[in-house]
C-alpha cells in the first residue's frame, strides 16, 4: 500500500502535506480503496475556520457516503475544483491530483499529534 513518508496522517484516514503555515489535505489510498469508486465530493467550507476533528465535507461513493474530518485546525483557503467534474481523481491519485482542500494552519502544535507513515501503516495493517 502506498503511504508516502513525507505526509502526516489522521486516524480518520486523512493525509496532510505541510508547506510552511499552509497544508494540503486529502484522503489516503487506504480510505479511497475502502470506499470504492468516488462519484461526488461535497466541500463548501472555503473561507471558514474549521477546528481539528470537525467535519469539513463528505465523499460519496457508489454504495456509501463518508464524512471528512479536519486533521488540524485552520482556515480553508481552497477547494480542488477539478473534483467537481472528476471526483474519481480521489481514486486514481489520492496523494496527487485527488487532493481536496488547502488550509492555513491555525495551531501548528496539532501537527505533532498526527501519525507518521509508520504509525499510519500500523493503524491500517
Amino acid at each position: 500500500m502506498n503511504i508516502p513518508a513525507e505526509l502526516k496522517y489522521s486516524k480518520e484516514h486523512e493525509w496532510l502535506k505541510v508547506d510552511g503555515d499552509t497544508a494540503t489535505i486529502g484522503i489516503t489510498a487506504f480510505a479511497q480503496g475502502e470506499l470504492g469508486d468516488i462519484i461526488y465530493v461535497d466541500i463548501d467550507c472555503v473561507g471558514d475556520n474549521v477546528e481539528k476533528n470537525a467535519i469539513f465535507g463528505t465523499v460519496e461513493a457508489v454504495k456509501t457516503v463518508s464524512d471528512l474530518y479536519m486533521p488540524v485546525s485552520g482556515e480553508v483557503l481552497e477547494f480542488n475544483e477539478a473534483l467537481k467534474d472528476k471526483p474519481d481523481l480521489v481514486n486514481s491519485s489520492p496523494y496527487g491530483d485527488g487532493w481536496m482542500i488547502k488550509i492555513r494552519i491555525s495551531n501548528p502544535a496539532e501537527i505533532d499529534e498526527l501519525l507518521d507513515a509508520a504509525g499510519y501503516q500500523a493503524l491500517v495493517g
